[in-house]
């Protein structure tokens, strides 16, 4: 019962007190890559947290320390004719089956949404835009200055000849790189987790700051991924020419509200992170994904020990 308590403590904290404390992080513009990684950690932490604390409530800890075919046996049992089974611990289960259909539902209908989405601008691209071979990109013809990138099986990259107009070559070239980085690193599935978390539990302020900080922090991460091989300065340049630009909300875009924001970090690079600091926040990453399942098995542990302790002692 401690333990169940103790998640179930955690993820009320866990769930309101996490946000506030991540935006303090300091350190997260210079590590988006690992900013993401936490705030995906947490996310996932306070879910695990939550069907842990059923779990835990249900199942007596001497079942858990008897085995894992032992423990299958006997939850088998335990659902099949509800022998051992409390009406407390039922309604347990049944809330944390809940969780988890919800999240399932909320995510399948995230992803067939964005789907239908980019398949229906995908054919309305095969008809309106052209394919530019030396720019490796589809050239929409367009007034307004947009380059983002269309995820999928059939992935493409879009610039706009409004953008092309009030660009440099230069600058296309960098904005284009910060479109393929989105592609390669596949930031649409981290924005698809995050959505549908914030979709499937809207009330949970972590899962709302999530999301939020997610959409932006792939942004800088793509930014530090184009300025590998393209000047910062061609970045911020291309930022300005674009910030006014709005890319479909199923897209990824160079553009948008935090434009400005990425103009600055671009002009003025802040150092990295020190060796420590970097390895703290990848033990923080692991302890948030790990540290529910960690409470979750001391009680069955203890009475593993216990168990074979006293077998020893009695042979």
């Amino acid at each position: 019962m401690i333990a169940a308590a103790v998640l179930a403590l955690y993820t009320v904290v866990a769930a309101i007190w996490l946000p506030r404390l991540m935006r303090t992080a300091r350190w997260a513009d210079r590590a988006p890559r690992l900013a993401i990684a936490m705030w995906q950690a947490a996310g996932a932490s306070v879910i695990a947290s939550a069907v842990l604390t059923a779990f835990v409530f249900a199942v007596p800890a001497d079942v858990v320390g008897h085995g894992l075919a032992g423990l299958f046996e006997i939850c088998a049992a335990m659902l099949s004719d509800g022998q051992g089974l409390t009406l407390a611990g039922a309604g347990a289960l049944l809330a944390a089956g809940a969780v988890l259909a919800r999240l399932l539902s909320c995510g399948a209908a995230v992803l067939v949404r964005t789907h239908r989405e980019r398949r229906t601008h995908a054919a309305m691209l095969g008809l309106l835009g052209r394919r530019d071979r030396d720019l490796d990109a589809i050239v929409l013809d367009h007034d307004e200055r947009l380059a983002y990138c269309l995820p999928g099986r059939r992935a493409q990259t879009v610039i706009t000849t409004g953008a092309l107009r009030s660009l440099t070559p230069e600058q296309v070239a960098a904005v284009l790189a910060h479109e393929r980085a989105h592609l390669r690193g596949r930031h649409h599935l981290a924005l698809a987790a995050a959505r549908t978390l914030a979709r499937a539990f809207p009330k949970v302020p972590v899962f709302g700051a999530a999301e939020a900080e997610i959409v932006r922090l792939i942004e800088l991460l793509a930014d530090d991924v184009a300025a590998r091989r393209h000047p910062r300065v061609q970045i911020a340049a291309a930022l300005v020419g674009l910030a006014t630009g709005r890319a479909p909300a199923f897209a990824l875009g160079a553009g948008g509200d935090t434009a400005l924001l990425r103009v600055r970090r671009m002009l003025n690079p802040a150092s990295p992170l020190r060796r420590v600091e970097r390895l703290t926040g990848v033990a923080s990453v692991a302890l948030l994904l790990s540290g529910p399942a960690a409470v979750a098995l001391v009680p069955g542990l203890a009475a593993f020990v216990a168990h074979h302790c006293h077998s020893l002692l009695t042979f």
